[in-house]
């Protein structure tokens, strides 16, 4: 499997795993025409349906003038989406059924999903049919192979941007912990009624992982997901949250309070801080600023194509 389809895999576990896991129904909506892209469309459905995945992530759901802010935004995104993917049917980019499907079963499999009957279920659940979830993998997939052809040979990095991106990130030594965070933040103007909401939230995943379940299933439940940061270096943490963090044991989840919400952090692991060498660590670093720049290129690409086409919204 390559990297770009690697990412592309864990990008769509973060849209759709959570939706599949909640067990919730989808309310029916009457669909409209939102925009016009072209001679494309965007329904009110889409739009929906990339807020919901939205809001999954973030664990909220906003109200009043941030909703509608929201919901342009991601109108907007949707607007690229179908540029972009105009644009690589006329360039004769396609992926293969094969590819397609082959790229659906690593999903499963990454996302323990053991048999077709719970994927479907899973899918219907979160308003998808397996053809539609099948089209979505299909656009991803072929929007990455456009980043490729079109800005893949234009960006080069430097040896002087991989040597400071060492000696920022890579350099220091010291213990490095492990640390994955599921982030729980309380509703914009939250009542006391909706922070107790939340913390009884924190409470019961932290009770299943407790019983033996992993942090991801016990967030699903919840329609949430955990972020893996990896390894950090401790002193690059705050002093307190480093020495709270060192009491933990390996897999053991503890939550953090702020005022914006709560926090649940699990140490994987720990290592030894020894800084890896340069020569080491310095293809890693080139890849991770080649994509960077790639992505970068490619969302001013995009505006090029905005620039030439006909866009008409209707939200």
């Amino acid at each position: 499997m390559t990297k770009i389809e690697g990412r592309l895999l864990i990008a769509l576990a973060a849209v759709l795993i959570h939706l599949m896991l909640a067990g919730t129904g989808v309310a029916e909506v009457v669909d409209r025409i939102v925009a016009e892209v072209n001679n494309d469309i965007i329904t009110l459905s889409e739009l929906q349906n990339m807020a919901k995945t939205v809001e999954t992530q973030a664990g909220v759901k906003p109200k009043g003038l941030e909703e509608k802010k929201m919901q342009r935004e991601m109108l907007e995104a949707l607007i690229d989406r179908k540029l972009a993917k105009a644009e690589a049917k006329r360039r004769g980019i396609v992926v293969a059924d094969k590819e397609v499907n082959e790229a659906m079963a690593r999903f499963k499999q990454q996302n323990n999903i053991s048999d077709d009957e719970t994927f479907a279920k899973g899918l219907a659940q979160a308003g998808l049919s397996l053809k539609e979830f099948k089209q979505q993998l299909a656009d991803q997939m072929t929007q990455e192979r456009l980043l490729v052809v079109v800005v893949g040979t234009k960006v080069s990095v430097s040896d002087t941007e991989v040597r400071r991106l060492y000696d920022q990130q890579y350099k220091k030594g010291g213990t490095q912990v492990h640390i994955v965070t599921l982030r729980m933040p309380f509703p914009p103007g939250a009542t006391e009624a909706q922070k107790e909401e939340i913390k009884q939230k924190a409470e019961t995943i932290l009770n299943a992982v407790k019983r033996g379940e992993s942090l991801t299933e016990a967030a699903g439940k919840f329609s949430l997901r955990p972020s893996d940061v990896g390894f950090v270096a401790q002193s690059d943490l705050e002093p307190r949250l480093a020495e709270y963090l060192g009491n933990l044991k390996p897999k053991e989840v503890a939550p953090v309070l702020t005022q914006e919400g709560i926090q649940l952090m699990q140490v994987v692991g720990r290592r030894s801080g020894e800084a890896r060498p340069f020569e080491e660590a310095a293809p890693q670093i080139r890849r991770i600023l080649q994509q960077q720049k790639m992505e970068k290129h490619f969302a001013e690409w995009v505006k090029t194509l905005r620039e030439k086409a006909h866009v008409k919204i209707m939200l």
